[in-house]
């Protein structure tokens, strides 16, 4: 009777364990809205970015611009500076880089994000989370006038997303959701 009862026991914990391994699956759904909200949150970066590095935004406007920029990112992440004057590749917190993206010494910045793409499925970690890559090319122009000096690149940068599960109260009632944070920009490719 003891082996019986063991037994069951053993196949009713197994059983549990699968049911909730499964239910932090994501669904095919699900992952085609969440790829979604991932890449509106690239878009939405790109735009900032290019609003930030305008040297026609005001700067009581850039600064709220980074404030929305910054709550795109994961806690901790850094983004890429390259240039095709150097071969070293400087990384910066997120909000050191708008900072400094704000300070440029040009008259005129232009930077334009195009062929935004996922280039890495999303992938379940240890701890819960899934985590993908998106990539990106970035045209930067910028201009000084009064130096005649012109400085143009391309910038190919991945971008990791972080996707997890969180709660919220709604009306006294918890509710889980999944979300989606940008983590690093690492660039793996600069030209002219």
């Amino acid at each position: 009777m003891n082996n019986k009862m063991i037994l069951m026991l053993g196949l009713f914990l197994a059983t549990t364990v699968s049911v909730f391994a499964q239910a932090d699956d994501i669904s095919p759904a699900r992952k085609q809205a969440i790829d979604s909200l991932a890449l509106e949150k690239v878009k939405d970066l790109s735009k900032y970015i290019s609003i930030i590095g305008s040297k026609e935004t005001q700067f009581s406007e850039a600064n709220r611009v980074m404030d929305r920029a910054e709550e795109l990112f994961a806690p901790g992440a850094e983004m890429g500076v390259s240039s095709i004057n150097s071969s070293e590749i400087a990384y910066y917190k997120v909000r050191r880089y708008f900072e400094r993206l704000m300070a440029l010494n040009y008259d005129r910045v232009n930077i334009t994000w195009y062929d935004i793409q996922y280039i890495s499925d999303l992938e379940r970690q240890p701890d819960g989370r899934y985590v993908g890559v998106i990539t990106v090319f970035q045209r930067f122009e910028g201009t000084s006038i009064e130096t005649g000096m012109n400085y143009k690149d391309t910038t190919k940068k991945d971008i990791t997303i972080y996707v997890e599960k969180k709660q919220t109260q709604i009306a006294g009632r918890t509710i889980e959701f999944w979300d989606v944070m940008l983590g690093d920009v690492r660039v793996t490719e600069t030209s002219a």
